[in-house]
């Protein structure tokens, strides 16, 4: 990200470096307030869809239709469907580790670890309380099923924390992915080139 040392002091690296842990501290904070499963099965609204385009759109994905998923029925299929798009979780984690990357070249290993750290800690319990008001309005007893649906929420917030640690644009993936789960949905995967948006 910093190329040109001359340009770019250590002190400067140390003032960004604490500028991006106050934004991941501020992001923390917003945890709490996220609708998470709240709209679940109900009907895509115009500016969900937009936004699951703009997300495929910058993913690589352009190409890929997007499918309503209408109850947790469908949405265990979805979870576990053996089709599963590699490139699609291929792609992701490229830009997980080259989010981290950027991140490092800002903060030292110990601290990305411990705002890492705070993230899934106040994620897991955000997204614990919410999944068991989710289930219990859609009368959903699979464990196992509630468990990918709070891991693939909890992986999304240490993804967007990624992104203020790094300091890259809004328009990021990451971003835009977060954006869906604080619509109250559940971003499941794109599968055999279609992405299931529940």
């Amino acid at each position: 990200m910093f190329e040109d040392d001359d340009e770019f002091s250590a002190d400067d690296r140390a003032e960004e470096g604490l500028t991006r842990l106050v934004a991941v501290e501020r992001f923390v904070a917003h945890l709490a307030a996220v609708p998470w499963f709240t709209h679940v099965g109900q009907p895509l609204l115009p500016d969900e869809l937009r936004l699951a385009r703009d997300y495929l759109d910058a993913l690589g994905f352009a190409d890929a239709d997007i499918l309503p998923v209408r109850d947790w029925e469908e949405a265990t299929f979805a979870a576990e469907n053996p089709g599963f798009d590699s490139a699609h979780w291929d792609a992701e984690e490229s830009l997980r580790a080259a989010l981290t990357s950027a991140s490092l070249e800002l903060l030292d290993q110990r601290e990305l670890t411990l705002a890492m750290t705070r993230v899934s800690e106040r994620a897991g319990t955000a997204v614990q309380s919410s999944i068991r008001e989710a289930a219990a309005i859609g009368r959903v007893s699979d464990e196992a099923l509630l468990r990918a649906a709070a891991g693939a929420a909890a992986q999304a917030a240490h993804h967007r924390a990624l992104v203020e640690a790094a300091g890259v644009d809004s328009d990021h993936p990451f971003h835009l992915k977060f954006q869906l789960f604080e619509t109250g949905r559940w971003p499941i995967a794109v599968i055999g080139g279609t992405f299931h948006l529940f």
